[in-house]
């Protein structure tokens, strides 16, 4: 195991009313003029945005609205929320709704209290030395923005994706009602579980030895959302099993399972290309990504292979042939993304491979690589979005 220093602040309020409670915790954070960050429709509909204000109102707080968020959140929005905050003398962000919302909410709190441009950031530019608190009210099971200290953006001049990440964005508090996801569709809740398990793949695939506590932490989320996936897609309504998905959606993000070892992260940036390209679900992108990196780089570390396969999946262990082992949790993962609706090539997703050109191009691969677990440089790359054609 690495040395490594974790720092993990967010208070997190989870359970049925919670979102009533959402002023309190403002207020308890230090709020006083609140920016309440959210895409649209459902938040709206459903009376929850209504419950948010009202309990902002309850403790005295004065707040101002900016919806709009779309799944892979654009920079123009981002550079909304800063302007609105700066002549509203915005003093927190309350983000209502899923990752793409709470990822926006973190760019503008950065952004507001920067003399440059918020980008700087998610070029590697520069570092955010303070920052705006942001709270949140979860809606979606997925990215885990809510306990992490990352943010993904699509920059709408070149529709690129890029993510930037410091403790400042760390959000203050999540609220965390799993009620609340029961109206989602089945395919983003799938897409939803889909992402979580892909947070715990780029981190259980690493090159560092002895890791068995985290290995063991990384294996517990992703049965969890093996077995009460399906239970939330043939019973919505299952509170216990989404309350399961909705805490390992945290977990497997907030990076307890991810201390102590080198982390990959190539299947998610080379995904994000796919996703800005297309505007496609990023856990529908993950589905077809991710077995494809893996069939690619498998032969790097068959037993770890093997292992994944034996633990997570139940497969038997294959002693005079671990390869064969390996293939089969390959195969078991596919087939699961499958089975509860998600997309496992290009062109199920509605991708083209005569695009991976630009692909490449957008992912700016030139002169670098992609992972750590194997390194992927251009021709690496290409070759893993070619086996995701198949």
């Amino acid at each position: 195991m690495d040395n490594f220093t974790f720092y993990s602040p967010t208070y997190f309020a989870f359970g049925k009313g919670t979102e009533n409670e959402a002023g309190h915790y403002v207020k308890r954070f230090g709020g006083s003029k609140v920016l309440i960050h959210y895409g649209g429709g459902s938040v709206v509909r459903s009376g929850l945005l209504d419950r948010v204000k009202a309990s902002l109102e309850k403790e005295g707080l004065g707040w101002v609205e900016l919806g709009g968020v779309k799944p892979n959140p654009r920079s123009g929005l981002v550079y909304e929320g800063i302007e609105l905050c700066r002549r509203e003398n915005v003093d927190f962000i309350l983000a209502v709704g899923g990752g793409s919302t709470i990822d926006s909410s973190k760019a503008i709190a950065v952004g507001t209290v920067y003399d440059g441009d918020f980008w700087d950031f998610y070029q590697g530019k520069a570092q955010a030395e303070k920052s705006l608190p942001v709270g949140s009210v979860l809606t979606i099971a997925a990215a885990g923005s809510e306990g992490s200290d990352g943010s993904v953006i699509t920059n709408e001049n070149g529709m690129y994706k890029r993510a930037y990440g410091c403790e400042l964005m760390r959000p203050v508090f999540a609220i965390m009602n799993p009620e609340l996801t029961m109206t989602l569709p089945p395919y983003q809740t799938a897409s939803g579980c889909t992402d979580i398990m892909a947070h715990v793949f780029e981190r259980y695939f690493t090159n560092t030895k002895h890791v068995e506590i985290t290995d063991r932490l990384c294996e517990g989320v992703l049965k969890t959302i093996i077995k009460e996936l399906p239970k939330v897609l043939d019973n919505p309504n299952d509170y216990e099993a989404r309350a399961n998905i909705m805490w390992a959606g945290t977990m497997a993000h907030n990076d307890v399972c991810g201390v102590g070892r080198e982390q990959d992260w190539a299947s998610h940036n080379l995904e994000h290309e796919l996703s800005a390209l297309y505007d496609c679900a990023h856990g529908a992108g993950l589905a077809v990504m991710f077995p494809a990196w893996m069939t690619y780089v498998m032969h790097h570390d068959v037993d770890r292979f093997a292992q994944f396969a034996v633990r997570v999946w139940g497969c038997e262990m294959n002693f005079e042939n671990p390869e064969e082992t390996a293939k089969e949790g390959i195969a078991r993962t596919k087939e699961f993304f499958r089975s509860v609706g998600m997309p496992t090539s290009f062109e199920e997703l509605g991708a083209k491979g005569e695009d991976i050109p630009t692909l490449l191009s957008t992912l700016q691969i030139e002169g670098r690589t992609e992972g750590h677990f194997v390194e992927l440089g251009p021709k690496e790359c290409e070759e893993v979005y070619r086996l995701a054609c198949r």
